[in-house]
């Protein structure tokens, strides 16, 4: 896919400034959830700015990297995660491009992206004991366009919100450097943006789709090495404190709304290219 299918990434904040404010007072006038918790224990990994998988460790799970996909718009495909069918995944609706500097873990294969508010689904399902109840992905060019929403038998019960994960980069003292593209040959490139892998541990129950979207005013949703499972231990990551959002209903209107403005032992993941 040719560089200039893509939609340019503008500065954050300085450029998206009216559409933010609009994002802002329609928080504060729209109803939150009763309990304003969060079912997730979310947590970026923070040993060092760059790690781009996941220190978690699983009773089964796998990673999809991408790699192995013709590049393309729309595409729809079903993966095992490397799992030999124990774990399996139907994307729809999503975009494959080369590695850039807007994603690609370690600058080479490939990624996942949206531009879109539809964006794009995966529909999980697994025959292992306790279901699916771990997600992670290294969140490349974070922007506060991106969203993700969780769902249990076709009802959604939790969207999260990308500026949370600014928020528990800002309290590191070292912000800065989790900023711009860490891995050799776009080094440094995009330094306005965040590129960090985020954790999502649901501790009761489990989880079977997961949809990506994005506010195209924005730019795109750049992710790889979706890595989904049953975990066992939660690795050494930092906790995000997860701010008052509208219920994910609510999220899906604010988000058109910007767009109106402007095993006994540790068992080593398994990987589908």
């Amino acid at each position: 896919m040719a560089a200039t299918d893509r939609l340019a990434k503008p500065a954050r904040r300085a450029t998206a400034a009216p559409a933010l404010l609009f994002g802002t007072l329609a928080l504060a006038t729209l109803p939150t959830s009763a309990a304003a918790v969060s079912p997730f224990d979310i947590r970026f990994e923070s040993e060092k700015p760059g790690i781009q998988t996941t220190t978690a460790t699983f009773n089964t799970g796998g990673v999809m990297t991408f790699d192995s996909l013709a590049t393309g718009k729309n595409q729809s495909f079903t993966t095992d995660f490397g799992t030999g069918g124990i774990i399996t995944g139907k994307y729809k609706g999503v975009d494959i491009y080369n590695a850039d500097q807007y994603g690609g873990a370690g600058g080479t294969g490939k990624y996942a992206a949206t531009f879109t508010n539809a964006g794009y689904t995966l529909d999980l399902a697994s025959t292992a004991k306790g279901g699916v109840n771990y997600f992670g992905y290294w969140l490349s060019a974070l922007d506060w366009g991106n969203s993700v929403t969780f769902y249990t038998k076709g009802k959604a019960f939790f969207t999260f919100n990308p500026q949370d994960v600014r928020d528990a980069l800002d309290k590191t003292g070292n912000a800065a450097s989790y900023f711009g593209n860490p891995n050799a040959g776009f080094r440094g490139q995009n330094r306005g943006e965040p590129y960090v892998f985020v954790n999502f541990f649901l501790d009761t129950g489990s989880f079977d789709r997961i949809v990506f979207a994005e506010n195209p005013l924005r730019g795109g949703y750049e992710s790889d090495n979706h890595t989904v499972g049953n975990f066992k231990t939660k690795g050494t990551g930092t906790q995000v404190v997860v701010s008052e959002v509208p219920e994910p209903a609510i999220w899906a209107t604010l988000t058109m709304g910007f767009v109106m403005v402007g095993a006994a032992r540790r068992r080593p993941l398994s990987t589908a290219a």
